[in-house]
């Protein structure tokens, strides 16, 4: 109980620090102990300020010896602070920072880190941190080894959060208990927890911290992998109210109406679902696949096959542009069935919400299309067999709970086109069985990605509609924003229209058009009633036109990587080669790093793996929409082989019949000490 003591009662705390400690995260002791370091400063070797070089960065210790105020032309005054040591002088020069004239008074010792410059004979640094040493034993945590730097807050002294967390660790951390048994401890090789702990904050050299490290991810990656691993198997334990037989009264016809074959990889993922769902237990399967590899062809399938032995089938998406695109195509390709399709979505109105409702609760309704107005109350099915969720990373986990739980544990598939590697999906989707379509059906063409000016842009648009083809212009915003001088949909549709291409057919699509302008657009475009769209992003998962073949995506620089892929990949759908052109001015690091990966590949998956290095593990997964907890030490991208190795002894631990009941109550205290509410699926012993 200790651990979760307030830190506000800690020595030296109090209410006021208690509220900037809350700004990091920090309530609690245990909050405080495991605020571990964002990096580290190796003060083991002080220089000299004598040897160091022009350009350095490093440590030096010195002592104020004088301050000076320089006044510009324009009356602003300069701080410059003199230091010195037994070998020579330095000079910090302090821009906007005259508080620290108070600070860093005559007399006062202080260790300084910084990028110095030599300027004629004197040395300088505008750029630096520092800390005061008062003479104390307490400054050898400060100085003369290797140092933790943490993460602050306005407020908030590194050198006093250091000294809090050193005081709090010797009190408290021998209370910590391990988690692990000898058995996991010996199997991967990891040093005690306890000593971990210690090290991580206070290393004595850099071997024995990434030992630290290694055991405190080790354990982090662990606990996450074993709820996954209890959740698979509390799920493989559920049973259906029925299974699926292979009647093909409905696969069998639609087969032989498709102007296609399905491709090795589509014909590997049916197999893979179709025997899920003749299974007695509910199929849990995430279906990744690159955008136009033939995802929702073989969702259809799967839909078929629920369809065939009496119950329905829903595909949730995340905006009505994609439900409607799926609920046309469809009812295109499942009207020689006889298959009743229809849509629910929020922009219909009362009257026939209440009539599709009506109709589904009944049993007349096959497969319904719609957006998170699926999971509202009042939406119940008659015999709900499958569930797809699309583009399942936009939903929350509580969204795709509730879409679940309208049927008797029905087979569910979700589905992502934003792909990462087999092994890290396993990883990270543990709890789920992987599908991966690996290959774009045969016959498309390819797509070029180019930077161009946008009169050039123009001039392409311009030669494909001569040759009979379609075209997009996707701009960020619907409407023009101040603080954003970037060109909106709606202002520059008007100009398009009138003064670049007038001789051209254009329309304008986005998200708050009216559900009937919406369909009436789509409609025009497929059946190549329009020239050239004019939309925002929310096309990034929606209309599929195999006439199109040029996308211009407007001041690009603002659009992360995988919305840029993902618009890039509504185009190249046809046979005939496709140009995806960027506009925009790319002087930040992330925008051009962007650009590159966009030039380079047209591989899903690699783009996925450099977004997630670009966003984090957090922002890329999605951490509230997925699940996936915060991480206080690890990295899945760097620390992925501890990742893999803990889900290998995390799923063997559980097959384990000879665990002790001490490891196993130690492991569900520490599972539901960091998940919480979050495991209402957890069963434990």
């Amino acid at each position: 109980m200790m651990f979760k003591n307030n830190v506000q009662y800690l020595k030296g705390v109090g209410p006021q620090k208690a509220k900037l400690l809350e700004k990091l995260g920090v309530k609690t002791v245990y909050d405080l102990i495991t605020y571990f370091p964002k990096e580290y400063e190796d003060r083991r070797q002080l220089k000299a300020i004598s040897k160091v070089q022009d350009g350095e960065e490093t440590s030096i210790q010195a002592q104020v010896v004088n301050q000076k105020i320089i006044y510009t032309r324009k009356r602003n005054g300069i701080l410059k602070i003199f230091l010195k040591d037994n070998s020579g002088e330095v000079v910090l020069i302090c821009f906007n920072q005259m508080y620290l004239a108070d600070i860093l008074k005559t007399g006062v010792h202080v260790v300084l880190h910084g990028n110095f410059e030599r300027k004629l004979t004197q040395l300088e640094s505008s750029n630096f941190t520092y800390e005061i040493l008062d003479g104390s034993d307490n400054d050898l945590i400060h100085t003369k080894r290797i140092v933790p730097i943490y993460g602050l807050t306005k407020g908030l002294n590194i050198k006093f959060l250091r000294s809090l967390i050193k005081k709090t660790l010797d009190k408290y951390v021998d209370n910590f208990q391990n988690m692990l048994s000898d058995i996991i401890k010996h199997e991967a090789n990891l040093c005690d927890y306890i000593w971990a702990i210690k090290e991580i904050h206070f290393p004595q050299n850099w071997q024995e911290k990434e030992k630290a490290y290694r055991r405190l991810v080790f354990d982090e990656f662990f606990l996450f992998q074993l709820a996954l691993a209890f959740k698979k198997k509390g799920i493989k334990k559920i049973k259906k109210s029925f299974t699926c037989r292979l009647k093909r009264t409905l696969l069998t016809p639609f087969r032989q109406t498709l102007p296609f074959d399905f491709t090795p990889a589509q014909k590997k993922v049916i197999n893979e679902i179709f025997s899920d769902m003749q299974s007695i237990h509910p199929m849990n399967r995430l279906l990744q696949g690159d955008v136009g590899s033939g995802k929702t062809v073989v969702a259809l399938a799967a839909l078929l096959l629920a369809v065939e032995n009496g119950r329905q089938g829903v595909i949730m998406v995340p905006t009505e542009i994609l439900a409607m695109q799926h609920y046309i195509n469809l009812e295109k390709m499942l009207a020689p069935l006889k298959i009743r399709v229809d849509l629910l979505a929020g922009g219909m109105g009362k009257r026939e919400k209440r009539k599709i409702c009506q109709e589904l609760k009944e049993g007349k309704i096959d497969i319904i299309v719609g957006t998170h107005s699926l999971i509202q109350e009042g939406v119940d099915f008659f015999q709900l067999g499958l569930v797809v969720i699309d583009e399942q990373h936009k939903f929350g986990v509580n969204q795709r709970a509730l879409l679940r739980n309208k049927g008797l544990n029905p087979d569910v598939l979700v589905m992502t086109a934003t792909p990462i590697p087999r092994t890290l999906a396993l990883t990270v989707y543990g709890d789920l069985d992987v599908s991966t379509i690996s290959e774009s059906p045969k016959g498309r063409g390819k797509i070029i990605t180019q930077c161009m000016k946008e009169k050039q842009a123009y001039r392409k648009v311009s030669e494909e509609i001569e040759k009979g083809r379609q075209c997009y212009i996707v701009y960020p915003l619907v409407d023009e924003s101040e603080s954003l001088q970037i060109k909106a949909a709606v202002k520059m549709f008007e100009k398009l229209k009138k003064d670049v291409f007038p001789t051209y057919k254009v329309g304008i699509l986005h998200g708050q058009m009216k559900k009937k302008e919406k369909k009436t657009v789509m409609e025009k475009f497929v059946e190549k009633e329009l020239d050239i769209l004019v939309t925002t992003s929310i096309i990034e998962v929606g209309i599929d036109v195999n006439n199109a073949t040029v996308m211009v995506i407007e001041n690009s620089n603002r659009f992360g990587l995988s919305t840029l892929h993902q618009l890039r990949g509504r185009i190249g759908r046809g046979k005939h080669t496709s140009h995806c052109i960027l506009i925009g001015e790319f002087k930040a690091f992330e925008a051009r790093r962007r650009r590159e990966v966009m030039l380079a590949t047209n591989d899903g998956f690699k783009i996925a793996e450099e977004d997630l290095r670009l966003r984090g593990p957090g922002e890329f997964f999605g951490t509230q929409q997925h699940g996936l907890p915060e991480l206080k030490i690890g990295n899945i991208i760097i620390d992925f082989k501890i990742m893999e190795k803990t889900r290998e002894i995390a799923f063997k631990t559980l097959e384990r019949v000879n665990l002790t009941d001490f490891e196993r109550s130690r492991i569900k205290d520490a599972l539901w000490e960091r998940f919480g509410s979050n495991l209402k699926w957890l069963s434990v012993g």
